[in-house]
């Protein structure tokens, strides 16, 4: 494969993989969850999927939903203690085999925080401690070794962000509050023009 196909076939795996989600109810009502969230968005994922998390809750902030990221490696040494029963945990994991994620699942449950899951693997125990499960679909990595996790990323990154303007929406966010949560940069001089 030459170079361009290679870079023309990630982008199209990509596109390809972000346009077969399937948009249910359940979708809706994660964002109704979400909107109607009395605490703030936790979002979480380990490895690539963490750093999906990270950008995710920073676009819930961006647009008028208080979120931050919580690292399922830490969460266990005393970061569970950000958790409380008004929050709504999102959290990604492509597999739903990942140790620290169902172990910061469990907890959230015990905590009473609600729980919505991100994921492509049927059957995992990852589902089974969700509240909502917003399924990505089968994803085929276009990675020549099939492993490195980019079309599964981007996924990830579609819906996080597909929730995020979906709740701000909801919310009635307008520019002017867009503008107040950049107070500096490109995205805020236009906000505030």
């Amino acid at each position: 494969m030459t170079i361009r196909e290679r870079l023309v076939t990630v982008l199209m795996a990509e596109a390809d993989a972000i346009a077969a989600v399937v948009v249910t109810g359940v979708h809706e009502q994660a964002v109704l969850r979400l909107a109607a969230c009395a605490g703030k968005v936790v979002t979480l994922g380990m490895g690539k999927a963490g750093l999906i998390a990270r950008k995710c809750a920073a676009t819930f902030c961006a647009t008028g939903t208080p979120a931050l990221f919580l690292h399922p490696g830490e969460a266990a040494h005393g970061d569970l203690g950000v958790l409380t029963a008004e929050d709504v945990v999102l959290a990604y994991s492509t597999s739903g085999h990942t140790a620290e994620v169902l172990e910061t699942l469990t907890a959230a449950r015990v905590i009473g925080a609600t729980v919505i899951g991100i994921t492509s693997h049927p059957g995992t125990a990852f589902r089974q401690r969700c509240d909502l499960v917003l399924d990505m679909g089968v994803i085929t990595e276009p990675c020549p070794l099939g492993l490195t996790p980019t079309a599964s990323s981007a996924v990830m990154l579609a819906i996080g962000d597909a929730l995020a303007l979906a709740v701000m929406e909801i919310k009635g966010i307008t520019r002017s509050d867009f503008g107040a949560r950049h107070r500096a940069g490109y995205l805020g001089e236009r906000a505030r023009a």
